[in-house]
């Protein structure tokens, strides 16, 4: 065998689980591929002067390198079992906990000391959410920031480079079991394993999907979140986001009885593009750094939708919406909300008056044409019930930028120990279905890790 492990994609799942594997057994011999960049080669081209949206780039390197799609993110790892992935529902709430605490302290170690964990414990604004049929989900967060996330994954790689074999720019072809292991093709290249795992987050959905059909792994239908990023003055949200920063609120709807929810809340941040499989979409980031801070925050709101016979295909539903805004607004549409309430598309003009700066560049439009009314009619709804709690949501100048959409994969056959029906093939991550967020992916790689080296080679 060429390597005792292979790890195929260098996200928090493959970042945690080379970790904990190159640390515990230093004879290890462990490689990893990665399709994207390299950290010091990720950048995007958009400089907001010559390059004013997204151009496409065949790999993007806000989606995919190392570090994963969280490495521009805003740093959030959120410690808790209420949102974030059904990891608890594999290896037991406490173990989960434990392991998401053990990644913190790791990121701690290695450039996060410093930084502030927030909790809902003991929140009032808990109880005035249930005052407005708003409920507030429980949950500590670790806020790195976009600028001190990178740092920690600078230091990590400086770790890692010492004891693992990177392979970037390296896209994995197929998966193939073999003889007493596993055989990666690449480039044309083939590298044998005793263990292979693969975490390829959501930017791996395709390649995920089309290894389970050649290897025969069960999957299940998942589902997918569909919204808009919501930015508004910084004033409006402070007393919340001063004690909490991050504050996952859910809303059921009057009208559907859909569940609608605040979903990566970013004080002071920036709204920017994502390029998924060619897809544009909305996102956003913050900073630790007071100086690379802005006036405005900016939060999702994401309806869920779960399918099941006979259309099964989520991110397929997901995409045929982002591609119609993309072939609308050439790319992601803004609105103020005024101009969405009155049933008219926002203007260059409209947008320039307004009493909020838009932190991206994107074209004025009508989301209505774009978004199903059963979701947009959901959205409104919950932007009036957060206007009770946070007054100034519902102004006029609210800017709506879409869509967001935040693709699962569907869910991929497990067992406790994240190992798939074939021995020694395992499935970690947001790639994996189970996980959605930063913490429960890195917390599934040290599982992984521990399970392999408690088992032996």
């Amino acid at each position: 065998m060429n390597y005792d492990i292979i790890i195929i994609g260098a996200g928090p799942g493959g970042i945690f689980s080379a970790y904990e594997l190159s640390t515990q057994r230093s004879d290890l011999k462990i490689a990893v591929f990665e399709a994207g960049h390299a950290l010091n080669k990720r950048k995007c081209p958009i400089d907001g002067e010559k390059i004013k949206t997204c151009i496409g780039c065949k790999i993007c390197s806000i989606m995919s390198g190392f570090g994963g799609a969280g490495a521009f993110s805003d740093g959030k790892y959120n410690i808790t079992n209420d949102f974030g992935g059904t990891l608890h529902e594999y290896i037991g709430k406490k173990k989960a906990l434990d392991l998401m605490k053990y990644v913190d302290e790791i990121n701690m170690r290695y450039g996060g000391e410093g930084t502030k964990l927030y909790t809902t414990a003991g929140s009032a604004f808990s109880t005035e959410c249930v005052r407005h049929d708003l409920h507030l989900l429980n949950a500590s967060v670790r806020h790195l920031g976009t600028d001190i996330n990178y740092i920690v994954l600078e230091n990590l790689f400086a770790e890692l480079d010492k004891k693992v074999d990177f392979f970037f720019d390296s896209p994995v072809e197929t998966i193939s079991i073999i003889d007493g292991g596993y055989e990666v093709k690449c480039k044309g290249e083939s590298y044998t394993c005793k263990k292979c795992i693969v975490s390829v987050g959501r930017i791996g959905s395709k390649w995920m999907e089309k290894v389970c059909k050649e290897l025969d792994i069960p999957t299940s239908s998942n589902r997918v979140d569909i919204g808009v990023r919501v930015e508004l003055p910084a004033e409006v949200f402070a007393h919340i986001t001063d004690e909490l920063y991050e504050s996952k609120i859910v809303y059921r709807t009057e009208k559907y009885g859909d569940k609608v929810r605040t979903f990566c809340m970013n004080p002071k941040g920036a709204v920017v593009n994502e390029n998924t499989n060619g897809i544009i979409t909305v996102n956003g980031h913050s900073y630790e750094d007071p100086a690379k801070q802005t006036s405005n925050t900016n939060f999702a709101l994401l309806v869920a939708k779960h399918f099941s016979e006979p259309f099964k295909d989520s991110n397929g539903y997901g995409e045929s919406i982002a591609k119609l805004s993309n072939m609308l607004g050439g790319g992601v549409i803004v609105q103020r909300f005024g101009d969405l309430i009155k049933g008219q598309r926002s203007t260059a003009n409209r947008i320039e008056e307004a009493f909020i700066t838009p932190t991206l560049k994107a074209t004025p439009g009508d989301l209505s044409l774009v978004l199903p009314k059963r979701i947009l009619d959901g959205i409104i709804e919950m932007i009036y019930a957060l206007d009770k709690v946070a007054p100034g949501t519902a102004n006029e100048d609210t800017l709506l930028y879409g869509v967001e959409v935040k693709f699962y994969n569907m869910e991929v056959n497990v067992d406790e120990n994240l190992e798939s029906c074939h021995k020694g093939l395992y499935i970690i991550g947001d790639g994996s279905g189970i996980t959605h967020s930063l913490s429960h992916a890195s917390a599934s790689g040290v599982h992984v890790a521990r399970n392999i080296l408690h088992c032996g080679l």
